[in-house]
């Protein structure tokens, strides 16, 4: 196999990997749209979020279950000692009780991980105030 042969194979292996990694980690436009349809209803994010039937999600990777002081937690949800990290809340979205049983969140859950990196990516896009 010659030089350019041997590259072209390897640049387009390459893209092949990147493309993967980029779609892992979700569509934010896409989380957007679902964003509204289903969690918008309950959850406000952006500029003028503030607690609604759940509480306002901005800057809510990183943070500390429970801890906005503008929303009425559950026991639960205050003492589960949780950090939302991605993988905590990939979690969470997929099956509420299962990560804080006693969650006050109604929530049926969503096991679509495609849906899921979605919506993280959009909620990752609005960072704490």
């Amino acid at each position: 196999m010659n030089k350019t042969a041997v590259m072209t194979l390897v640049l387009t292996l390459g893209a092949g990997l990147f493309a993967t990694q980029a779609n892992a980690q979700g569509d934010a436009e896409a989380g957007g749209k679902l964003f509204k349809r289903v969690c918008g209803g309950c959850h406000q994010i952006g500029e003028s979020a503030r607690a609604f039937f759940g509480p306002q999600l901005n800057g809510v990777v990183g943070r500390v279950a429970g801890s906005t002081t503008d929303y009425q937690y559950s026991d639960a949800m205050k003492s589960s000692g949780i950090v939302w990290t991605r993988e905590k809340l990939a979690a969470y979205i997929e099956d509420p009780k299962a990560v804080v049983s006693g969650t006050r969140m109604i929530f049926w859950g969503i096991s679509d991980r495609e849906k899921i990196d979605d919506l993280l990516a959009y909620i990752q896009t609005f960072p704490a105030p």
